[in-house]
């Protein structure tokens, strides 16, 4: 069944892109999250005529692509998102992201597989690095804000990260003390089984004694 991606979805592909997928994935999972919808030959026909328009503004020529790049350098984008309170986001700020703020300010259409950036997942400052054309890449300053707030100094971003480092391995799981029990007896029976000694069995130089009592019989 073909979709058509309404988010970037990891391992199966970008915003607007149109995929293949089992009918139960699409039905019991991407359509209910709308992460994708149906792609009916309508979709799919409005869609490339979108991309054909926005292609008209994409850099044809090394020329043109400085042209972009000059404007890009100067071009600050701000993501204003949802976050907790050591700055992790509910979400995250994509490359799909990115292409359509690029789109939305500057009216300037690059591959979002040109994008340098993994999903962002911090609020901070950021520099992401943009192939406008070939031998042509551009430093794109971002931001990304907690909602209704600012952005706090650098030396705050780097507590607020490292509390929750903290934090998450001060709850990572124990061990059972059944498993720890375990592990203990392996360590003690261990040595044992090495020397090639059993726990039920006698040393060998116990028994030559009553081996030689039966030959003295």
């Amino acid at each position: 069944m073909e979709v058509i991606l309404l988010k970037d979805v990891d391992k199966l592909g970008l915003k607007g892109d149109v995929v293949n997928v089992a009918r139960g994935y699409a039905r019991n999972f991407l359509v209910p999250r709308r992460l994708a919808e149906e792609a009916t030959p309508a979709r799919v026909a409005e869609l490339k005529k979108r991309d054909d328009q926005r292609a008209r503004h994409e850099a044809q020529s090394h020329d043109q692509a400085r042209e972009i790049a000059s404007v890009l350098e100067q071009t600050v984008l701000r993501f204003d998102v949802k976050a907790g309170p050591t700055g992790s986001l509910f979400g995250s700020v994509t490359a799909t992201d990115v292409v359509d703020e690029l789109w939305k300010l500057r009216k300037v259409r690059v591959d979002r597989r040109k994008v340098g950036t993994d999903p962002i997942k911090r609020i901070g400052r950021y520099t992401i690095p943009v192939e406008v054309f070939q031998d042509v890449t551009v430093d794109v300053q971002t931001l990304v804000v907690p909602e209704g707030g600012e952005l706090p100094p650098e030396e705050e971003l780097a507590a607020m990260e490292e509390q929750e480092r903290a934090e998450s391995e001060a709850a990572a799981p124990e061990a059972p003390l059944e498993e720890l029990e375990f592990l203990d007896d392996v360590e003690t029976s261990e040595p044992q089984a090495a020397a090639g000694v059993s726990a039920e069995e006698p040393p060998a130089d116990e028994l030559e004694p009553a081996a030689s009592e039966q030959r003295d019989a």
